[in-house]
């Protein structure tokens, strides 16, 4: 399902691209999508950030106690922080990503988004208690991403990190949530991705234009 809403002089177009991108052009394609993201202004990227904050409230209608993870974002990723806020109104508990061990299986982790943040060696704001939840508990993951399709695939930043905490979710008979949804720009959907092994798929992903329910969902 999809709806979008006009967005005047700040309306994006989607990127035009082959109906598939094979795993050897990943790379390219996360400098591409990069390059058009780092060369928005402060001003389309906070526009962007509210209008997608007020489409998650229509689709998805955030509820008090609800366990929702959230990221802290870097300059160029879209910013979370009105999303946040909303999810604070709503009466959640706000989660974010830590990263304690970058290779490890348990290499991401989940705390309660309390106190003071500190920055880790990525430049990423990080939570500094030990409120610590595992990812299967979460009700709902808002994810950072550089491209995505509609069939659920997410390109994220090359780490891996989303990809090993959720591994659980490629076994869709035994887990069904947490719910993982995208936040993006518009101009971030591809027509395809060509899957690798390690990939875990969204059920949706939310821009500044709409809601995109992705095959998986």
């Amino acid at each position: 399902m999809l709806w979008f809403e006009s967005n005047g002089s700040h309306r994006h177009r989607r990127v035009t691209l082959p109906d598939s991108v094979p795993d050897a052009a990943r790379t390219k394609l996360r400098a591409s999508l990069g390059a058009r993201r780092r060369s928005l202004t402060p001003g389309e990227r906070a526009h962007a950030a509210q209008r997608v904050a007020r489409n998650a409230e229509r689709a998805l209608h955030l509820k008090a106690g609800s366990r929702i993870a959230l990221y802290a974002a870097l300059p160029w990723e879209l910013d979370a922080a009105p999303l946040i806020e909303l999810a604070r109104e709503r009466g959640c508990r706000i989660y974010l990503p830590r990263i304690d061990r970058p290779r490890s299986a348990r290499g991401m982790r989940f705390l309660e988004m309390t106190g003071a943040l500190r920055r880790n060696r990525l430049g990423i704001d990080e939570p500094d208690n030990a409120a610590r939840l595992g990812a299967r508990w979460l009700d709902l993951v808002f994810l950072p991403l550089v491209g995505f399709d509609r069939h659920g695939l997410r390109l994220g930043s090359g780490g891996g990190f989303y990809d090993r905490a959720f591994a659980f979710r490629r076994h869709r008979q035994a887990w069904h949530t947490p719910k993982l949804v995208g936040l993006a720009y518009a101009f971030q959907e591809v027509a395809r991705i060509d899957p690798a092994a390690h990939d875990v798929r969204m059920d949706a992903v939310i821009t500044d234009q709409g809601y995109i329910r992705c095959t998986t969902g």
